[in-house]
């Protein structure tokens, strides 16, 4: 019998696509998992997967490659999307895809599918992937382009009909369409849908109200080696570890939440409740030890980058040449990016406290207001002329 790998959540969107594969394709789907880090119920997955008459289900824990290999060069970038989003939807799709199709290889599939809707990013990033790894040799089967579910009730239906448990939300309703992994959180739809509306306190998971914060700051020092984080208050943590305590850390603190309205790649706006406790922290944390380790001419460099390689990443290009040249250049002088920056954090604000390194860039003589004689003030007249005359200039 043919097989097809699905990216299964055990949730009510791929059980149904589960179920319509089954259907539609005569084809034995075997389920696969990816653990990144998001809210995981092995036993529901199995319990869920075996109803549909799944032989073979795959749950893998990629948490701390995923946060080493796709977070943490993220981080490095200071990669933010239209200068707000944090990426965390987009920087998991890759590494799935890219699972799946090994999945695919491994047991003979002819096809890999997936969840995404058909008018979202996810469909363009998983497909991006399994046509980067698949080299057009597996086939991709997108069940919300082709099926003729139009919306979340026909969803319902369908589900009921072949006695599908429908999960609820917190007031008892089907639920926000929500993902998450170890890095964030995202809820969209229903109420969220119309811009007007103010996003529901309950619809929160990761990150308490501001009102509800501690009345007492909290201190966090991160250290880092080689531009990643490696320690937390001193305490020397693996990269999964690491940013698990940060999540904590921060979202106790109601740090991390973002309400935004997005340009899709896909060519419509859309508006969703984004929480990335521990990744605000790393990125400000990060920018932070950067600030003083680095010359202007790299971080500068950097920042000319930046953009497009956030745009990069939320477009799928994870994999591209042109990513992967523009994380060398982001990487280029990493091995200085070295010490340790103490956060101090309150009621979702967060301040530097003290920025500490060996490194030398930064220079006290220098800067110091003191009379000195390390910094030639006489050269700034001619500095000045110079680009005086640069005014005119076209």
């Amino acid at each position: 019998m043919k097989k097809i790998v699905l990216a299964y959540s055990g949730g009510l969107d791929t059980s149904i696509i589960l179920r319509w594969l089954q259907e539609n394709y005569k084809a034995e789907v075997i389920a696969y998992t990816s653990d990144i880090g998001q809210e995981i119920n092995k036993k529901k997955i199995l319990r869920n997967a075996k109803l549909l008459g799944v032989k073979k289900v795959i749950i893998e824990d990629l948490k701390n490659i995923f946060v080493k290999d796709y977070v943490f060069p993220m981080i490095r970038a200071h990669a933010v999307y239209e200068g707000i989003y944090l990426l965390g939807t987009s920087i998991a799709r890759p590494l799935i895809a890219k699972r799946q199709i090994a999945i695919a290889k491994k047991f003979n599939a002819y096809a890999v599918s997936h969840g995404a809707t058909g008018k979202g990013n996810d469909q363009v990033r998983f497909e991006l992937g399994y046509a980067f790894f698949g080299r057009g040799k597996i086939k991709t089967i997108a069940p919300w382009r082709e099926w003729k579910l139009q919306s979340r009730a026909d969803l319902m239906r369908y589900a009921k009909k072949n006695k599908i448990p429908i999960p609820k939300d917190k007031k008892g309703a089907p639920p926000f369409s929500v993902d998450d992994n170890i890095f964030h959180t995202s809820t969209e739809g229903k109420v969220l849908e119309n811009p007007k509306n103010s996003a529901p306190e309950f619809i929160y998971q990761r990150t308490i109200s501001p009102e509800k914060a501690p009345n007492k700051k909290t201190k966090v020092k991160i250290t880092f080696k080689n531009s990643d984080p490696v320690a937390v208050n001193g305490k020397k943590l693996k990269p999964e570890k690491l940013l698990d305590k940060l999540n904590v850390i921060a979202g106790k603190n109601a740090i991390g939440r973002v309400d935004l309205v997005e340009n899709r790649f896909i060519g419509i706006k859309s508006r969703g409740v984004y929480e990335t406790p521990g990744g605000t922290l790393l990125y400000i944390a990060h920018r932070a030890i950067e600030s003083v380790t680095l010359d202007k001419k790299t971080v500068h460099d950097k920042e000319r980058v930046m953009p497009e390689y956030a745009e990069l990443v939320y477009n799928g290009y994870w994999f591209s040449k042109k990513r992967i040249k523009l994380q060398k250049i982001i990487d280029r002088k990493r091995s200085q990016v070295t010490g340790e920056i103490i956060l101090n954090l309150y009621k979702g604000n967060v301040t530097i406290l003290s920025r500490r390194t060996k490194n030398k860039a930064y220079s006290m003589k220098k800067v110091s207001f003191e009379e000195n004689k390390s910094f030639n003030k006489n050269k700034v007249e001619k500095f000045i002329k110079y680009h005086s005359k640069q005014l005119n200039k076209a």
